[in-house]
Order: C-alpha cells, then structure tokens, then sequence
C-alpha cells in the first residue's frame, strides 16, 4: 500500500514518513523510522534530535505521541537525554545495531610501531587558544560586506597581512594586488597548469626526484610533457634545465624535497636569466622555509625576480594542513586570470578562515607559533641524527639543517626496496627516495620525517632500521658488510 504522508510527510528536522493507514501507532512509527536511521549509521552516537514539540510540529502529530517514541527508544539504549532537555544518539548502541557494523579505517601508519611518513606536522601544537581569539575577533568586528562573494583573488586583509608577513620573513617583493589565495599547494598548482595551458604551454620541468606528484598528474592530465630535472647537492642542475626546452619549472630552492639541497646564489641568477630569455615561468614551492636550525635564513627567489616567479606558500607545514590555506604571490600578468580560474573551481576560498588566519598574523601570533615549535623539530632532528650516528653510522644524513625531514643515503650493495620492506617486517614505516625519481637514476636513500615522534619513538625506530638492516646483510653471501661508516665520495652535508 502506498504511504499517504499529510502535513508534507517527512519533519523539518528529521527525516520521518508516517503511513496514517497502516494501522500502526504512530509513536511505533516514529520510534522504529530512529531506530533504523541509528542502525544504518544515518544518525551517529552523539547526533542530537529535534526536540519533541519541534518535531511533533513538523509531523503534524501531538506532542506526547513523540515523548512516547523517545522514551521507549531511551528504555532501549538507543537514546539518552542530557541537561536542559535535549536527546541524542546514545554512546554505547545495542550489540544487535553494533554487530553489523562496518569496521574502522586504520589511520596512517597504523600497524606500524614506528613510522617515518613525510609530510607530516604536528598538529597536535596547533595553537588552539590564540586562533580562537582571532575567530572572535573576525566574527565581531568584520564588516557584513566581507561575508557576501568575493573576487577569486580573497580578502583583502589576508593580502596585506601576507605581504607584510612575506617580505619581512622571506624577503619577497610582494604586493597585494598580486596574491591570490587558495586551498592548499595542490589547488594553486592546478589553477597555474590551466593558465599556462591557456596560454600555449607545451612542457613543465620538475626537480628529479620530486615529490610534486600533483603537478607531475595534473601536467599530464592537461596535456603538457613533464620532464625531470636531475638535482645535486647544491639542488636542481641547471644546465640540465637550459636543455629541458620548458615553459616553466618547479622548484623548492630553499629546502630541495626529498634531499635537503640549498639553490645557491649563482644557481638562482642562472635561473632567472633562463626564466627572463625565454619568458618562462619559475613556480616556487616555499613549503616549509620556516624551520630551521643549523643555518642563517635563505630568501625567496621571489624577491630576485617577482616578474618571472610565482612564489607558493601554504599553512599546511606550519599550522595544520587542515586548514586547507595556501597563497602565490603571482607575476602582474598572471593574477587576471589565475582569479578567474579561482573562482571557477570553487567561488573562492572561505572567508572566516582567511580572515581569522590574517588576524592572527597581524597580530604576530603566527610568528611565536613558529618560535616556539623550531626548538621542538630540533630536538626531534637532534635525537634522529644521533640514532642514525650510534645504529647506523654508514648512512649519511643529508638536508639536515632545516625542514621536518631527513634523507640518508645507503652505502654501496644496500638495496633500497629490500631495506624498505625488511624494515616494515620489523614494524617500521619508512620510504625510499627512488619512488620519487622521474627519469634520473642515483644512489639509493630513505626519508625519515621527524616532525610528529617523540625523542623516545625516534631512538626506537632507528633501532629497529639497524636491526633490519642487520639482517639483510647476514643473509648476503660472505656475511656482514663493514659498519666502519662508508661514505659516497664528494657528497656533504647541507
């Protein structure tokens, strides 16, 4: 029999259908349609309910017709009522509900005792207190106007903060007019390849290795011929980038990813001379500048040339990739359209978000966050450097003076596969440089990220790598290899 439902059928605040026909009491109605919705996982523990009268208002059906539903969904321990009146989900579901129920996801690095993963901040640290105060302050002294759609480019106030930020930090030569912000990295470099498309493009260059997996899809899924770049101590070799015949490059000059190099002096001016002859385009990832330790501040390339590079920065290192907040400072000629291309992906990123994280900016909170978290990642660096030095004194750590990350390079006859997987054997998550290569071949290496273990976790999981390691040369042919600290000539430390 079909349902008849009067008074629109279904409640504002939650979906129920009532059939007046079948007979049924309506509170069963009522009941059995919760119970359902909890066992099917549409109502989760702690969602809470519309109260009675709201609800009975919406079924069109008296108010005790409902308090008789929720109290006997309460009897069932589907329920619970809190202070001040209000019902939701119980914590704890009946056995029956709970049987069928899909299980968790495991979490990053779940199974692992240890585990290296990179990428990672702590975002445990994030400063919870100071960003509250600066949400309050947005939501009780913006203008109404800042709520309404804005342009792709952001707020303005995101803009002039960053720029102050920027240049005072990074030694950029930003304007506000020529930022625009955006979700994240990943979204700004989606939003360049489909302006440089637009405008001819044919070939992208990335550094090799290159953890810019993002660019590298997104490239080839717009069209354009990636092609790797090969980097040395010192980070991308440039005369590999004169013959790469490209329209624009991705670089980290700053803190190479995954290997650490630093682009010297010289390095940069060949670039931006590249860049100025063939009116290319020079994509900066600053992703994590902000910490370091053992070395004096490296500027942006931005500053050098800010008609030829689009500098690239994002929160996710320094606060919490959930943010989901990223900036480029942009060439004059770019900015157009790159809003345009903004706005057509999204409308534009959230306002509170912005707003609140120029506050906390302007207000210097964003710098004594970072204050107070680099002797953190230093301690946790210092504790790795001096496991890898009493475990593993043949590998060699390299672009340790700044970032969350380390790479150490495998002495000679050590396979980086074997290494990776006889280390995850022994509980320990760790990856090897080689699935970030693009073309160029070189010696094997493992990325250790520091940024979210603890001193005690670190010393643990080296341990565990040394033990792994162990084993694989016991299973080699003549026995143990020599442990006396064999280095690759000519590399150094960064």
């Amino acid at each position: 029999m079909a349902r008849s439902r009067t008074n629109s059928g279904p409640a504002e605040d939650l979906l129920i259908e009532l059939d007046r026909d079948a007979g049924v009491p309506l509170h069963r109605q009522i009941g059995a349609s919760i119970r359902a919705s909890i066992r099917a996982g549409r109502l989760r523990t702690g969602a809470s309910l519309p109260p009675t009268r709201t609800l009975a208002a919406g079924l069109g059906v008296s108010r005790g017709v409902v308090v008789e539903a929720y109290q006997q969904l309460v009897a069932e321990g589907y329920l619970a009522s809190r202070s001040g009146g209000y019902t939701h989900v119980a914590a704890s579901i009946p056995p029956a509900a709970a049987a069928g129920s899909a299980p968790p996801t495991p979490a990053r690095g779940a199974g692992f005792r240890v585990d290296f993963g990179y990428g990672r901040t702590d975002v445990s640290q994030f400063p919870r207190s100071t960003w509250l105060r600066s949400v309050r302050t947005v939501l009780t002294t913006t203008p109404n106007d800042r709520f309404a759609y804005l342009d792709g480019r952001g707020v303005p106030e995101l803009h002039e903060a960053l720029c102050d930020y920027l240049n005072r930090v990074r030694g950029t030569s930003a304007v506000p007019g020529n930022v625009v912000i955006c979700n994240g990295f990943g979204q700004g470099i989606s939003l360049l390849i489909q302006v440089l498309v637009q405008r001819g493009a044919k070939r992208i260059a990335l550094e090799d290795p290159s953890s810019d997996d993002d660019a590298r899809v997104l490239a080839g899924a717009a069209g354009l011929d990636v092609v790797g770049i090969p980097v040395g101590p010192g980070g991308v070799q440039v005369d590999a980038l004169h013959r790469a015949d490209a329209d624009a490059v991705v670089l980290t000059p700053s803190h190479q990813w995954p290997t650490g190099g630093v682009l010297s002096a010289s390095a940069r001016a060949e670039v931006i001379g590249w860049a100025q002859r063939r009116g290319a385009i020079v994509i900066e990832d600053d992703y994590d500048a902000e910490y370091r330790y053992d070395r004096s501040p490296v500027g942006a390339m931005q500053g050098l040339a800010p008609d030829h590079v689009v500098y690239c920065g994002t929160a996710s290192k320094t606060l919490a990739p959930g943010l989901r907040l990223g900036w480029m400072v942009l060439p004059p000629h770019l900015v157009t359209d790159v809003a345009a291309a903004k706005v057509l992906a999204d409308r534009g990123s959230p306002v509170i978000d912005q707003l609140t994280f120029a506050d906390f900016l302007a207000r210097g909170e964003f710098d004594r966050h970072l204050r107070r978290m680099r002797p953190v990642y230093r301690r946790r660096r210092d504790a790795l450097l001096n496991a890898l030095r009493t475990h593993l004194p043949e590998l060699e750590p390299a672009g340790i003076a700044a970032g969350q990350h380390v790479v150490a390079w495998l002495p000679p006859g050590l396979d980086e596969a074997e290494v990776v997987t006889a280390a995850a054997r022994h509980g320990l998550g760790i990856h090897g440089v080689g699935p970030f290569r693009i073309a160029a071949s070189g010696p094997g290496g493992l990325i250790f990220g520091y940024a979210i273990l603890g001193e005690s976790a670190i010393a643990e999981g080296v341990a565990l790598l040394a033990t792994a390691i162990q084993e694989i040369r016991v299973r080699e042919p003549g026995g143990c290899s020599d442990s006396g600290g064999t280095r690759w000539p000519g590399r150094r430390r960064s």
